[in-house]
């Protein structure tokens, strides 16, 4: 690995790797606590529509994610809460609609869009000193929200009744957190890619939850996990030629089913 690293673009993907971890970790854990998997997947495809507008009108696709990924945030929790729509009603609607406004989109821009493999599955590779920067500077975002609103987002995770009868404005709160997963989802676009970010946003969480007893614990250790899969599969990816994102999202899966067999085994032989 510290030969590979006199590469500009290895020195790039790396930082991506770690940057995106904080992410991932921090808003994985929420995700995977209060079982909203499904909207953030959701979330993810609706923004494939950002891409097909950035590629419309020449601008980075990333930045065209972001508006996307947070009208969709907005949308899929303002439906499945205010109107008599059931909530995978609302996320179908939106996952369709983001996909096909995309491809219109990407299909009416002049020429061939060369890039658009590699932010359906990831190519950490390809990642520019400027997408750092915007991922950086997400990540703060998020850190300093969640730091904002650390009770109040525990309160929904674990009882949103109790926390809307204690006076807590839930509607808004939910709409805030759906708002940090689309932004997330940003980071991971470039990482995993759309099809694949929803893995990395649940897996990473979902181990370091043996492993810890608090929430705060969960995020850090899903941080650490999120970290050393995105390495791993680097790595791993580097050498065998094969797909970053995909290499990913495999290392992450292998470790997910390995710790859930021995937790499995660890239940079963103490209930004997």
């Amino acid at each position: 690995m510290p030969d590979l690293l006199h590469f500009e673009f290895m020195r790039n993907a790396l930082l991506a790797a770690i940057l995106s971890s904080v992410a991932c970790g921090i808003i994985g854990t929420y995700v995977v606590v209060r079982k909203i998997g499904f909207i953030s997947g959701g979330i993810a495809h609706t923004a494939f529509g950002g891409i097909g507008l950035g590629y419309y009108l020449g601008l980075n696709p990333l930045a065209g994610i972001i508006p996307f990924g947070l009208a969709a945030a907005i949308g899929i929790g303002l439906l499945s809460r205010k109107a008599k729509i059931s909530e995978d009603t609302a996320i179908g609607a939106f996952w369709a609609a983001g996909m096909s406004i995309g491809v219109i989109l990407i299909g009416l821009t002049p020429g061939y869009a060369p890039n658009l493999f590699s932010y359906l599955f990831g190519n950490i590779l390809t990642v520019p000193s400027s997408d750092l920067t915007l991922i950086l500077g997400l990540d703060c975002l998020i850190v300093l929200m969640v730091w904002l609103f650390d009770k109040e987002f525990l309160a929904i995770s674990f009882d949103e009744e109790y926390a809307r009868i204690s006076g807590l404005k839930t509607l808004a709160l939910d709409l805030c957190m759906l708002c940090l997963i689309a932004l997330t989802v940003v980071i991971m676009v470039r990482v995993v890619g759309i099809v694949m970010v929803i893995a990395l946003l649940t897996i990473p969480a979902a181990v370091a939850r043996s492993s810890s007893r608090s929430l705060h614990g969960m995020m850090l250790f899903g941080t650490l996990f999120s970290t050393l899969f995105s390495i791993s599969g680097l790595w791993l990816s580097w050498v065998f030629d094969l797909a970053s994102g995909a290499t990913i999202i495999l290392v992450a899966s292998l470790v997910f089913l390995f710790t859930t067999l021995l937790n499995y085994r660890g239940t079963s032989n103490s209930s004997c």
